[in-house]
């Protein structure tokens, strides 16, 4: 089966070498623009397009890349390295050499580290972009090929299909019109119709139709200047990351408050001023959380690479935090919750139509080369599989979402012409001339199928110009996933609703979700509203309360995740279709499944690589163990910031005396912000239920152990001042080294609810602590820019921070039962008030689409049914591969 349209042979001209740029090319007549383009509707061969991907370069925008040498410096400006800066020079000025080249090795350290971060998140968010990269398809020497659209030039032939991008500029050339959406370029709500001959633009999406095109101009020379950006990096800031940065601005403007205490204090009591200001200084740049955008950025990137590796690729990396606190899942059924691998049933047929009538008829109105899985289905269901040979198709429709049906045009051995059209039986009902006669029979073997799992398909004929006729309907079954319903129950375990949303009929819903342990309670999305009326209490109720959805189209979707969230719920969606973008956006964290559309996967915040939602349940595992290291951090770094602010502040008003020298806690502050790094690999439990911010919890438990730490402190300063009578300098040490061993055993009670040891830390983790503190405790027994320390007084200093640990471990356990009642605190309290910030609706709405999967995930007809059945998940289990459909 072919196109009917007449090939035409190669212009023997050589392309303009400026050719793309030409404006001219979008209005010239086609044959022209093939004239110059050196091009023809038969496209071009692999050694011309390599010579004019050499020639052009490849169709991407050419990324800015900064100066390196202007990258590093970007890190020593800033409010924070300026105060480092200033603590520089003040100690240049005083001549206190070591404090000098300590807090310049700070200072340099910090953009170290920062720098080489960011350039590890960079090189995995291009990585995880390379995964993502559409693809086109071209013609090369005659034949179809599927090669990445950056290496698209003009003169390459591409097909357009619906929900693809538009890969470059083009003209379109013969066939039937498209319609596309040219909001992302010209800010127009409504789809746009293009003719044969018309110019497409690069960002274009197709809504409707299907057409060949011919590319004139790729990259930079597009009329947009870039192609459509699939991939999003980290420039959004989430809630989470919002509430962390709230809490550094907090701890920012108390170091500040105590520091011009402190700093008063000094000024009153004649000391040298310089030496106050350094102090100072030195003291913020300590208190201050420094390395909290770097553990943010660190912690994000590694999350994205670990969800990466349980095949789910970020493309908005914010969206890790927002699928830790999902507690609804709205799932399409077709390829989500079942295999996507239709078999065809036994035809009902009507009057004296065979069965293996009825099926050609279907096969007619089919396409191989479209790997759509219902026309698969159908042609897989032919005896004979030479039974086409003798009809050609000299015109085909494809589906779409106003015509809800495929239709072909065909003539047969004798040239006799006739058309066929399948779909919808609802839609091929009312375009047959027979319908008042076979309805009743009809629907009867319509709801027949439904009740036993079956999706129906309309066939009708017309033969030359004649009226349609209505042939039968084909009965389609999709068998649910083998991993579905433990991952239906695994979800429910986890706190997470998954809600089935489909466009079947309510019957085969019902009997979908009945196998798959979901609930009776499916809605028909006939009774729904839509997102510019506010639903009743009463519907908003049924609509929380539904196990899911029938007979949706995409308006009805993005209104269900719109009034989900208006009622305090973290909504997650799946989808794989280009009318699934409006919901995909407007959910907290969309989906775009295996095998969707690149404008599916444009809207999505995740791509799942794996079919079926077990790997899905795997990345909410994930980010919930992110979630819980980005919570441990922050309780660390208030608890931390605390403990050395209040000692330091009483200390100097209270006793007039300095606890630490300005190089001590320049050390602290370098030994523990590196080793707090580490954190990002740490091991944790995830919670079987949403995570939500519990500013409460989060800054109780931290107060709680913020203040422990300065009593433990005095205790020992006491002890070595008054007991022991050690000398102030001594002292002095005794307290560094106490501040660094209690501070980083700290974080070994906010990595964890229960008790210290409930769980393992990651190698990692304890290696960096171990290490810093070995390191800290060799500065003090060796006296390195500090007063030796007495190896007995060294061990004493642990031994005490060690008792202290223990003993504070308790009280924290004791704080979380105050605090945190009941363990759905979190959770319930995201629930309490709509959620605010919502998301404003797209542009425009999307146009409604019938059960049909047009553009479906596509079989693999390698995979064995059940070959890799999914069992209930452990805390720490490796994600086990998915069924393939």
């Amino acid at each position: 089966m072919s196109a009917n349209i007449a090939p035409s042979k190669p212009s023997a001209a050589k392309p303009e070498t400026r050719a793309a740029a030409n404006g001219d090319l979008k209005s010239l007549p086609m044959a022209e623009v093939e004239k110059r383009l050196g091009s023809s509707p038969d496209g071009l061969s692999h050694a011309e397009a390599a010579k004019r991907l050499t020639q052009y370069g490849p169709n991407e925008l050419e990324e800015k890349k900064q100066n390196v040498l202007l990258k590093i410096l970007s890190y020593f400006w800033g409010p924070i390295p300026w105060m480092i800066e200033v603590a520089v020079v003040l100690s240049a000025v005083v001549r206190h050499w070591p404090d000098f080249f300590i807090i310049l090795v700070l200072l340099v350290s910090n953009a170290a580290v920062g720098f080489f971060e960011e350039r590890q998140a960079g090189d995995a968010i291009k990585a995880l972009k390379a995964r993502l990269a559409i693809k086109a398809r071209v013609k090369r020497d005659g034949k179809w090929a599927k090669p990445p659209a950056r290496e698209l030039v003009p003169g390459d032939v591409v097909r357009l299909r619906l929900g693809d991008i538009v890969p470059a500029d083009a003209r379109l050339l013969d066939g039937d019109e498209v319609s596309l959406d040219q909001s992302a370029l010209t800010g127009e709500s409504l789809p746009a119709t293009r003719n044969p001959g018309d110019a497409v633009f690069s960002g274009s999406i197709v809504r409707r139709g299907e057409i060949g095109a011919l590319v004139y101009a790729t990259g930079g020379r597009t009329y947009f200047g870039k192609t459509a950006e699939l991939v999003e990096t980290a420039v959004t800031v989430s809630h989470f990351q919002k509430a962390v940065l709230t809490i550094g601005n907090y701890l920012i403007m108390l170091a500040v408050a105590l520091v011009s205490v402190i700093i008063a204090i000094g000024i009153y009591r004649g000391n040298p001023i310089l030496t106050t200001l350094q102090f100072a200084l030195v003291l913020t740049v300590a208190a201050i959380p420094v390395a909290m955008p770097t553990v943010l950025s660190v912690t994000m990137a590694v999350g994205a690479r670990l969800l990466a590796k349980k095949q789910a690729i970020v493309s908005k990396l914010v969206a890790i935090e927002e699928l830790a606190g999902v507690d609804v899942l709205c799932a399409d059924k077709t390829g989500t919750l079942t295999q996507n691998k239709l078999t065809l049933g036994d035809p009902f047929c009507l009057d004296k139509i065979a069965a293996d009538q009825l099926i050609l008829a279907g096969a007619l109105a089919s396409r191989a080369e479209n790997d759509d899985t219902i026309d698969l289905a159908v042609l897989g269901g032919l005896k004979d599989k030479n039974a086409l040979k003798p009809f050609e198709i000299t015109h085909f429709m494809p589906f779409d979402p106003v015509h809800k049906r495929t239709e072909a045009t065909v003539k047969d051995a004798d040239g006799k012409t006739f058309k066929v059209t399948k779909g919808a039986p609802q839609v091929i009902l009312k375009l047959s001339a027979n319908a008042a006669s076979v309805q009743a029979t009809v629907d009867k073997a319509v709801n027949d199928f439904a009740a036993r799992g079956f999706r129906a398909l309309g066939v009708a004929r017309a033969d030359g110009d004649g009226q349609w006729q209505l042939l039968g309907v084909l009965p389609l079954f999709d068998p649910p996933r083998e991993d579905a319903k433990e991952t239906v129950a695994t979800a429910a375990r986890m706190g997470v609703k998954i809600k089935m949303v489909t466009g079947d009929t309510l019957a085969i819903a019902r009997e979908t979700a009945k196998t798959l342990g979901m609930g009776a309670n499916i809605l028909d999305g006939a009774t729904l509203g839509d997102s510019k009326n506010e639903e009743t209490a009463a519907m908003t109720k049924s609509i929380e309360d539904a196990d899911g959805f029938a007979q949706v189209f995409p308006e009805h979707k993005f209104h269900i995740v719109d009034v989900l969230q208006k009622h305090g719920h973290i909504v997650g969606m799946t989808g794989d279709g280009v009318n699934d973008a409006p919901a995909l956006k407007q959910a907290d964290c969309g989906f775009a499944v295996s095998g969707a559309t690149d404008a599916a996967r444009a809207a999505a915040s995740i791509v799942l690589v794996a079919p079926g939602l077990s790997v899905l349940i795997d990345a909410i595992k994930e980010s919930r163990k992110i979630f819980q290291r980005m919570n441990s951090y922050a309780m660390y770094r208030i608890a931390e910031t605390l403990r050395v602010l209040l000692f330091m502040t009483l200390a100097i008003v209270v006793f007039n005396f300095y606890p630490l020298t300005a190089i001590m806690i320049v050390m602290l502050a370098l030994l523990n912000d590196g080793a707090i790094l580490s954190i990002a690999y740490d091991n944790v439990i995830y919670r079987n239920q949403p995570e939500a911010w519990n500013m409460r919890v989060v800054l109780g438990i931290a107060t709680v152990l913020g203040l422990v730490g300065p009593i433990a402190a005095f205790g020992l300063f006491y002890l070595g001042d008054r007991v022991l009578h050690i000398d102030r300098p001594q002292i002095q040490t005794m307290m560094y080294l106490l501040l660094s061993v209690a501070g980083h055993l700290t974080i070994f009670q906010t990595r964890t609810r229960g008790p210290w040891w409930s769980t393992r830390p990651a190698p990692i983790l304890l290696i960096a602590v171990i290490g810093t503190q070995v390191v800290a405790t060799m500065i003090c027994l060796f006296g390195f820019l500090v007063t030796p320390l007495w190896w007995g007084w060294a061990a004493m200093v642990w031994a005490y921070a060690l008792v202290w640990f223990l003993l504070t471990d308790p009280v924290k356990l004791l704080a979380y039962r105050v605090l945190d009642a009941t363990k759905a605190a979190p959770a319930l309290q995201s629930k309490v008030q709509p959620r605010s910030g919502a998301k404003a609706a797209p542009q425009s709405e999307a146009e409604p689409r019938p059960p049909t999967k047009a553009d479906a995930p596509k079989p693999v007809a390698t995979a064995e049914p059940g070959a890799n059945a999914k069992t209930a998940p452990q805390p720490d289990t490796e994600p086990k591969p998915s069924a393939k459909p």
